[in-house]
């Protein structure tokens, strides 16, 4: 278990992203979480329509979001309307729930996952809140038991992230249940980010939301699972005693979200059919298989994703530092994330992303340049 309060203040993904950039050779990009697919159709058609719309339709609409589109999340996620903020990305949606955590006056310590994507540290210490990190088993999954340990009258939260980022690690519904047991116990709030649900290879997610307690906040958005990382369309399911304030404190901050955004994703929703997921988990299903086989080629240790979209791979000698990174880039022309960057548990790994077409030719760069090591 490690405290840390003033880690990840600056996380690594741009450092990282511009050195590629800047780099005088081809670089594949393994870095960023944008999806290379194409969006649904009818999200196109649906800016288009919204273009052709009236003045008024340009104007202002209700902080919490578009009415259309929190009726469809609602149905969709079976809750009540009244309990959802549209926000501007998951990010957003994140920020809201740990804010609420802190104004509960109920502690003031977060409790993540070891690794954890680093922004959720980050708001943490921004919020004036201390993160706490305990480190997931071997697999990947929870730990229930050092969450339970962990928790005290100190902890606001409890932050999980499934299907997982950095891991790809599926967390079991029962697990879920009892870690939201915990935080009942030290009167805290579990917020589960489920952003990648729509990338589930295992079969086993399960939403939060079918728990049914008075003291968990779900997260969502749309950018990965439409692949519209740049529309920032997000929102959280909140406790009825929460979501007006969190509702307060979005309006403050955002007014609202983005109207065209809004609409051209709720006619998505309508009418977008479960084929074009499925057909973007077949096409993941191909990169994944076709990247690690190369890295068996190159004698590395990997993770195989239950769901989401990344690979953490570990090469002998090699562990996933900044400077080693760095060097990839450099000598190899493939740009992964340092394990470092999401905490101490696989500080020897490195994190690939597979948002890219050319991920079998990245694998094949790492197996030719670990040969030659």
């Amino acid at each position: 278990m490690t405290d840390t309060d003033d880690a990840y203040d600056e996380p690594l993904f741009y450092r990282v992203i511009q050195y590629a950039v800047d780099a005088d050779r081809d670089v594949v990009d393994m870095v960023s979480g944008n999806p290379d697919w194409e969006p649904p159709t009818a999200l196109r058609e649906g800016l288009k329509t919204y273009a052709d719309g009236e003045p008024r339709d340009f104007q202002y609409q209700a902080s919490e979001g578009l009415r259309v589109l929190r009726e469809e999340i609602a149905a969709r996620r079976n809750v009540d309307a009244s309990r959802l903020v549209v926000t501007n990305g998951a990010g957003e949606a994140n920020y809201l729930a740990m804010a609420e955590a802190m104004e509960r006056d109920a502690g003031a310590e977060f409790l993540l996952t070891d690794p954890v994507y680093p922004y959720y540290p980050g708001k943490a210490t921004m919020l004036g809140g201390e993160a706490t990190r305990v480190p997931v088993h071997d697999d990947g999954h929870v730990d229930v038991a050092g969450m339970r340990a962990a928790a005290s009258a100190d902890t606001a939260a409890i932050v999980l992230n499934t299907p997982n980022n950095p891991t790809g690690a599926v967390y079991d519904i029962d697990a879920v249940a009892e870690i939201a047991d915990v935080a009942a116990e030290v009167d805290a709030l579990l917020i589960v980010d489920e952003v990648y649900d729509h990338f589930d290879f295992s079969g086993r997610f399960e939403s939060a939301l079918t728990l049914d307690r008075d003291h968990v906040v779900v997260t969502s958005s749309f950018s990965k699972s439409m692949a519209i990382t740049g529309f920032r369309v997000g929102y959280a399911v909140f406790p009825e005693d929460l979501v007006e304030a969190a509702r307060t404190r979005h309006m403050l901050v955002n007014v609202t979200g983005s109207r065209p955004a809004q609409a051209a994703v709720a006619q998505a929703l309508d009418e977008t059919p479960p084929s074009y997921y499925e057909s973007v988990r077949d096409t993941l299903r191909e990169r994944i298989d076709a990247f690690t086989t190369a890295l068996d080629a190159a004698g590395a240790e990997y993770t195989t994703p239950e769901g989401a979209f990344y690979v953490l791979a570990r090469f002998d000698g090699f562990p996933g530092t900044m400077d080693n990174v760095e060097r990839l880039i450099d000598e190899a022309g493939v740009a992964g994330m340092p394990g470092e960057a999401f905490g101490d548990a696989y500080d020897d790994w490195i994190r690939f992303s597979l948002c890219t077409d050319r991920a079998a030719e990245a694998a094949d760069r790492l197996a030719e340049y670990f040969a030659g090591r």
